[in-house]
């Protein structure tokens, strides 16, 4: 009889004691099935320049323009082979897919892409710099090739920070120099002033 007192205040014991110890157990087990803040921001969401990087990691060559379309971003490409390449980067993983690849690279294509891979600016820089100048998120950047007075450059969509509508930055591709373009200007009509005041 006593032998049984024994066990059963050692199993109250073992409860007692066991009980927090085992419920400390399953917590860290859901911590561990629980993404911590380091997963998490591993998984954040591919930029911009991201995009553009993993596109041309994929399809060497120089990129001409992105567009993110919800959970993709569209990056087109002007392959070191000449061909144009149109391909998908996963905005969460950034996977790439080729969607599509041609020889474009006659006639007109021909010399404009010879004009884009001969730019000193790069999509990659115009983003550096269009975020340095106007902080935000980019929603796309493609290559203009209008004669400017001669000037090529990149325009960058921004979504700014703390919201409000979208801004046009141009980017010299020669200089790098960033400019609004008139389109987005304030009530004052003087953008393009405030941009040398930033």
């Amino acid at each position: 009889m006593q032998r049984s007192t024994y066990i059963s205040t050692a199993a109250a014991v073992v409860l007692m004691v066991g009980g927090p110890v085992a419920a400390a157990a399953a917590a860290t087990s859901d911590a561990a099935r629980t993404p911590s803040a380091a997963m998490a921001a591993a998984r954040a969401d591919i930029d911009a320049t991201g995009a553009a990087e993993a596109a041309v990691k994929h399809y060497p060559g120089t990129v001409e323009s992105l567009d993110e379309d919800g959970a993709v971003w569209h990056v087109d490409v002007i392959g070191k082979n000449g061909k144009h390449a149109e391909l998908t980067v996963d905005t969460r993983s950034g996977k790439v897919f080729t969607e599509h690849a041609d020889g474009d690279d006659d006639g007109d294509n021909a010399k404009e892409n010879k004009q884009l891979i001969a730019a000193k600016v790069s999509a990659q820089k115009a983003i550096k710099a269009a975020l340095a100048a106007h902080p935000g998120q980019v929603r796309s950047v493609s290559w203009d090739d209008d004669d400017n007075g001669g000037a090529r450059s990149w325009e960058v969509e921004i979504q700014p920070k703390g919201g409000g509508d979208t801004k046009n930055v141009h980017v010299d591709a020669t200089t790098g120099k960033v400019t609004v373009s008139s389109s987005d200007s304030d009530n004052d009509g003087n953008d393009e002033n405030d941009e040398n005041d930033d």
